[in-house]
């Protein structure tokens, strides 16, 4: 996790900063709504690639929005999931997905 000297003044820019990529609100408009396996979330976020997959679940855990779970199973199984701090987000990413189906009924 960061600590507070790393991240910047303005509340805006640090949720920015830890959510602001267009593959990490996508991984977390998943994660809403349970677990998700990595080849899972490769298959479902049409275009990216697995480094980037990689990088940005690595960050968030990091950040400590979501946790990784690995089970002892053989082949090995491991999930990604919204973390306690993640779980303050999904008002942030629902509060996107209506605007953005409002803003496409108000198109014309």
């Amino acid at each position: 996790m960061k600590t507070r000297d790393q991240l910047p003044e303005c509340p805006v820019a640090t949720t920015v900063q830890l959510i602001g990529s267009k593959w990490k609100l996508l991984i977390l408009r998943n994660l809403i709504a349970r677990p998700w396996r990595f080849n899972e979330l490769k298959r479902d976020l049409d275009g990216i690639s697995n480094k980037v997959l990689t990088e940005s679940l690595r960050s968030m855990e990091e950040d400590g929005i979501i946790t990784r779970t690995v089970y002892d199973e053989n082949p090995p199984k491991v999930e990604y999931a919204l973390s306690e701090l993640g779980n303050m987000m999904r008002p942030i990413i629902n509060a996107m997905a209506e605007f953005g189906t409002e803003y496409k009924t108000n198109l014309k």
